[in-house]
């Protein structure tokens, strides 16, 4: 069984080599494709006997439904974005993937701290202060990231919400004044940053412009592979 750890110093009174479960994180844009890929991805978990949980952005009971309003208005600072988002994955972190882990479960994360960290250094963060930000985090037992071109997460999104998102498209960072152009190059500065975490975190790219079964597919063998080390012994 493989022991977890911390990226630095643990919260207070938690010994994350006490828990017991497995920690997978599907990273990737907005209609990339995540959510799809877990909610399968956990469908084939419990049907072979393991107990599932899921965790993602905002979904903290304590911080989310205040961000999603703070979100509305459009006139968040950089800083207060990044503050908002790190009390939401703590609160996450501290009542749900904790637990979750300390029981067993296999906690499937739609998106963690690389996410939050991309999104911050390419609105000017430094990357130390982020890094330092979330350095509680618990080492997830593996990564995938859904690597999805420009073009095919633009016709997603305009074919699921038939209009671009601000935030989504960086438009609150002064890229361009036209939504179209500004998401083309807010995607790309993720896309680098990602690919800057990818080498100091280690996390596996996984190509997301193929088919949802295809994808599917992969990932199962890949989370085999994982569960084995994690539940061994």
């Amino acid at each position: 069984m493989t022991k977890k750890r911390t990226y630095k110093n643990p919260l207070p009174g938690l010994n994350p080599e006490t828990l017991s479960g497995a920690l997978i994180v599907i990273e990737g844009a907005d209609c990339s494709g995540r959510s799809t890929q877990i909610r399968l991805l956990s469908e084939w978990l419990e049907q072979n006997g393991y107990a599932v949980t899921q965790v993602g952005l905002t979904r903290s009971k304590l911080i989310g439904p205040a961000l999603a309003r703070a979100k509305e208005g459009n006139i968040l600072s950089p800083r207060t974005m990044s503050l908002f988002y790190a009390t939401d994955f703590y609160d996450q972190i501290e009542n749900t993937i904790v637990p979750a882990l300390n029981a067993g479960y296999i906690v499937l994360a739609d998106r963690y701290i690389y996410t939050l960290m991309a999104r911050d250094i390419v609105r000017g963060a430094n990357p130390e202060w982020v890094e330092s930000l979330y350095s509680m985090a618990v080492v997830p037992d593996a990564v995938f990231f859904l690597l999805t071109s420009s073009q095919n997460l633009i016709e997603r999104t305009l074919t699921s919400h038939q209009s671009l998102d601000y935030w989504e498209s960086g438009m609150d960072i002064g890229l361009s004044r036209d939504w179209y152009d500004s998401f083309i190059r807010y995607q790309r500065s993720l896309r680098n940053e990602y690919k800057n975490l990818q080498v100091h975190y280690g996390f596996e790219t996984i190509n997301g412009n193929r088919t949802i079964g295809s994808i599917q597919k992969d990932l199962r063998a890949k989370i085999e592979a994982v569960l084995e080390k994690v539940y061994a012994g």
